[in-house]
């Protein structure tokens, strides 16, 4: 009798363990599922631009795109960001689909100091972060901000594409 309580046990037990691993699995595949469905709905011009100029995923080209436009909001008054905004369409999709940089996770410690630095070095590391997380180097950053500029060049002129440009350059 004792021996069928515990067999019952272990059975409950790995049962648990297994809706548990379920339920994250699940979890896990919708979040990348959507991350998918931004980036395939979000300004889909500009992500296939990015990934063909710089053999990225789409969720690569919209997660890194998403982080750049998220540090040029974080850089430019609301005009201004405002000019940009209204030449990429799906902008919002793009910001929401960039991995989130925490200050517990920061690359090189700095992410949670982005608003007390001088130039926006903190804004950089956050971007830095964000690509390592899509699994893009933090160099790659720089090869996006072209794209991103004539982009925006192509639909709003070089004013708005000199506003993205001078936004996304760190600042001594």
């Amino acid at each position: 009798m004792e021996f069928g309580m515990r067999v019952a046990r272990t059975a409950c037990a790995a049962a648990g363990v297994l809706i548990i691993f379920f339920i994250a699995s699940t979890r896990q595949a919708q979040a990348q599922g959507s991350a998918t469905q931004l980036a395939k709905t979000a300004s889909p011009e500009l992500v296939g631009q990015l990934t063909k100029a710089l053999s990225v995923t789409p969720a690569q080209a919209s997660g890194g795109a998403g982080a750049l436009f998220g540090l040029a909001k974080s850089r430019l008054s609301a005009a201004d960001f405002g000019k940009v905004a209204a030449c990429v369409p799906g902008i919002s999709g793009l910001i929401k689909s960039a991995p989130s940089a925490s200050p517990a996770e920061g690359a090189s410690g700095l992410a949670g100091l982005e608003s007390s630095l001088p130039g926006g070095l903190g804004g950089a590391a956050s971007v830095a972060e964000s690509f390592h997380k899509l699994g893009l180097s933090p160099e790659m950053a720089a090869k996006f901000v072209p794209v991103l500029t004539k982009f925006v060049q192509t639909k709003g002129g070089a004013s708005t594409a000199s506003l993205l440009e001078n936004a996304l350059k760190l600042h001594p």
